[in-house]
């Protein structure tokens, strides 16, 4: 490897390490998350942590291309705090429907984290389309996660 490439992928893998590693923390299937009634389409538990994998590696592949292949440096600083703020996002979902325990609060929040990935694709599109067919996947993914949330909240509403 290029010790140019060096820096970008350090720094998209401890990123995303940071993300995941936060999000499962977050995430708690007890009690609270067994008792909801689920749609019949929900998949067992064991599929997101084996989704959310393959996602997280893809969205590292994606970041790093797309810091790469920015043009200039206002545009990698745009990549990374688009990769940033998305992050952060992801994060919040986590907190907000298995911490607070508020799946129709979440599902606002999921909308906002499915509009910054369509940001990311578009925006790093216009320099690198390998990251952002990379990051295709993890919109698809998203979006069946929004119907599972809104499923969830027509089932067991109201919250809080």
């Amino acid at each position: 490897m290029r010790s140019i490439w060096i820096l970008p992928v350090a720094v998209a893998t401890v990123a995303a390490l940071c993300v995941a590693a936060l999000g499962a923390t977050i995430t708690d299937l007890g009690p609270w998350y067994q008792a909801l009634e689920k749609p019949a389409w929900n998949p067992p538990d064991i599929v997101f942590p084996m989704g959310w994998t393959l996602i997280y590696a893809l969205i590292t592949i994606a970041g790093v291309n797309a810091w790469r292949a920015a043009p200039t440096a206002a545009q990698s600083e745009w990549v990374i705090s688009l990769f940033a703020l998305n992050g952060f996002l992801n994060i919040a979902w986590s907190l907000i429907f298995f911490r607070l325990q508020r799946p129709d609060w979440a599902f606002v929040e999921v909308i906002v984290l499915w509009l910054s990935i369509l940001a990311l694709i578009l925006y790093c599109g216009r320099f690198s389309r390998s990251a952002a067919w990379l990051l295709v996947p993890y919109l698809a993914w998203v979006t069946f996660a929004a119907a599972l949330n809104w499923a969830v909240v027509e089932l067991n509403a109201p919250f809080g």
